[in-house]
């Protein structure tokens, strides 16, 4: 099995290319952001909870991430791969994602991280937002998600660079073009692990 995370800031194209991921390669995809939407429709405990956090653009406590994740990694036994798209989003989520794998004997293979210049992020959610309506896209939660994410997420770079599993992609580009730029990478884990 092979286990990939989706890396990179709000807008960079997580989703898109994750996507792209399960098409060609028939993985499963487990977003966070999608899990805590549905938790949060269904007003759930846990929906509750993240949607304060979520609505001020903060990062949801560490322990309710992990608890979800730790629920559902533990159904995914028969699959090709795994797309993890918006988990682990600090150093602390890392390491429970570490121990949690091992427990399956698994590990993270891949680590994809989309880079997109901030200006054209911030254009992609504003559109995002016009069309889907949610409430996260707006110019001052985007810019505060950022920020964010500069701060909590992004010393992720050098923890998965310190264990070479990182990968940095160009994310501007047509959905095709990204796309061809992960495929390589992949196909070579892919070859290895067979």
């Amino acid at each position: 099995m092979l286990n990939v995370l989706i890396f990179g800031a709000p807008g960079s194209g997580k989703g898109t290319q994750s996507e792209e991921l399960i098409r060609r390669y028939g993985f499963r995809h487990i977003s966070t952001g999608e899990l805590l939407r549905a938790e949060i429709k269904a007003q759930t405990e846990l929906g509750q909870a993240a949607a304060g956090y979520i609505n001020e653009g903060h990062l949801v406590p560490d322990s309710l991430i992990v608890d979800m994740m730790e629920k559902l990694i533990s159904t995914l036994v028969d699959t090709e791969g795994i797309i993890f798209d918006g988990f682990p989003r600090t150093i602390p989520q890392a390491e429970a994602m570490e121990t949690m794998l091992a427990h399956h004997g698994w590990k993270v293979d891949i680590v994809l991280n989309l880079q997109v210049p901030e200006e054209m992020l911030i254009e992609r959610l504003l559109n995002r937002g016009k069309i889907s309506g949610r409430s996260d896209d707006n110019i001052e939660t985007i810019r505060k998600r950022l920020d964010v994410y500069a701060n909590e997420t992004a010393p992720l770079v050098d923890f998965f660079t310190r264990k070479n599993v990182l990968h940095n992609v160009v994310g501007t580009g047509t959905i095709e073009e990204i796309a061809l730029r992960i495929a390589p990478i992949v196909d070579k884990f892919r070859k290895v692990s067979n």
